[in-house]
This record gives C-alpha cells, structure tokens and sequence, in this order.
C-alpha cells in the first residue's frame, strides 16, 4: 500500500478542511495517509518513507507574498531536508482578488525545483472557499493517487 505524508498550515480552517478533503479521496483509493499540521511537524519527516509528501499552504500578503504563519518557519526549514526525487504534490488556499494569488503555492514549487523534488502534477490552488471547489479537488487528489 502506498504511503501519503499530507502537511498543512491553516489559520482560518480552509487549509486544513482541503488537506483532509484530499486525505479521504486518497484513502478512499487505497493509499495509507497521514495527515498532519505543519506545527505539528519538523521539515525531517519529510524524508522518512513516504511514497508521496502532500504540502498545502494558504497565501496572506497584500504587497508581498506571505505564507501561512505556521508555514514559513518549516519552509525556510526545507533546504536542510534531502527530497531530491521525492514525489511531491502542492496545494494552496488564497484570494483572485489579491494580486499574489496563492502565491505560497509559488514559493513552493520553486524550493521544490531546488531541492530537486519530482511535482507530481498541477499545484492545486483554490480560490476563496473549499466548498466550492469539492469536485476540483477530487479530481486533483485523483491524479495525485494515480501518479503515485
């Protein structure tokens, strides 16, 4: 049975209520999933043996890019993890009207490029509230289970 590692930060629910939309389809389709709060989690389990890491950040910031509260200490964390050929997929929670529109997702798929991560599919990205995107994003967590 593959292994999923999903990590999130989430100051509002969002984050966390498509972390765990995704953990269930993932299930659902016969993966073992963890799901974990990124306060919760030191960047090192991400090396341990997982066939997938899963990581979902929300984007704040007006003039700037700014990740989740929670997030930003464990990303600025990431460069001292190994994840050269881990399987990664990304996610996001942000606003259309703010002009760095879920640009955590961003961020992220450049420091995963760096440390030579394999993304696995498109960063999901969802725009203002999770309910509204349900089938969006087990059509995402889909494409994530097959290219485990």
């Amino acid at each position: 049975m593959a292994k999923a590692l999903i990590v999130y930060g989430s100051t509002t629910g969002n984050t966390e209520m498509v972390a765990e939309q995704i953990g269930g389809h993932l299930l659902e389709k016969g993966t073992e999933v963890t799901v974990k709060n990124v306060t919760n989690t030191f960047p090192e389990d991400l090396s341990e043996n997982w066939d997938c890491v899963i990581l979902g950040a929300s984007t704040w910031g007006d003039s700037e890019i700014e990740f989740q509260e929670d997030f930003e200490p464990f990303y600025e964390n990431l460069d001292k993890v190994n994840l050269k050929n881990r399987k990664v997929a990304l996610f996001g929670c942000g606003d259309s009207g703010y002009e760095h529109y879920c640009g955590a997702v961003d961020l992220l798929v450049e420091k995963m490029g760096e440390l030579g991560a394999v993304i696995m599919n498109d960063p999901l990205r969802i725009d203002g509230e999770p309910d509204d995107s349900s089938s969006d994003i087990k059509e995402w967590a889909a494409e994530v289970g097959d290219a485990i």
